[in-house]
């Protein structure tokens, strides 16, 4: 639902969003959109898989965090907060905004971003998929636990499917599918020791 439709910058959005709502908005191209809050089998995916990956971090005494809600500004007239970021502790201290407004402007600070597909999927295989490309985002997983996903993204007959991006050399995404008992590979996490059906079928 869109809750302004003169297009407006990233500052004026940051200015403009109202605190202690239970709300969460993102900026796409100018636009406010408001974003359908997590529920049910959403909310126990994205805590779960944080979980899992703050696990991994400790265990592999990474000099990451998960923090709690943050806003990623990806273009002038677009900002994003993912379902799950994980942060650089050491890169993040150059990150002006982040202390006072919890946002981050480089894409330095960033080691993995995850989207937990609902109705909206359109807006995480192609919108911030885009976005977070051009911006540099080393690696971004699409968590699709329903399927909603269209069939050019993940097959026909869709089945959950777990698709996880990682930037070339040439600054352009390569992908890789995991579905079922299929062993996720994440280049930020070689540690990890999961299957796409543990994150997929909670």
């Amino acid at each position: 639902m869109q809750a302004l439709e003169k297009p407006i910058s990233f500052d004026e959005f940051i200015a403009w969003y109202p605190e202690n709502t239970g709300i969460r908005y993102e900026l796409h191209n100018g636009v406010i959109v408001e974003m359908p809050k997590p529920r049910g089998r959403h909310s126990r995916a994205s805590g779960d898989l944080a979980f899992d990956l703050g696990s991994a971090i400790r265990q592999a005494k990474l000099p990451y965090f998960i923090p709690k809600e943050c806003i990623v500004k990806v273009l002038d007239q677009s900002g994003y907060e993912p379902d799950i970021i994980v942060l650089d502790e050491i890169a993040i201290v150059d990150e002006p905004r982040w202390e006072r407004e919890s946002v981050i402007e480089r894409a330095a600070s960033i080691r993995l971003i995850v989207e937990v597909v609902s109705t909206n999927w359109r807006d995480d295989y192609l919108t911030k998929l885009a976005g977070y490309e051009a911006f540099g985002i080393p690696e971004y997983w699409i968590v699709d636990y329903a399927a909603l996903g269209g069939k050019r993204f993940i097959g026909d007959p869709k089945t959950p499917t777990l698709s996880i991006y990682t930037l070339d050399e040439s600054g352009e995404y390569q992908f890789k599918q995991f579905r079922g008992n299929d062993l996720i590979e994440s280049p930020t996490f070689p540690n990890l020791r999961l299957t796409a059906g543990e994150v997929l079928d909670r």
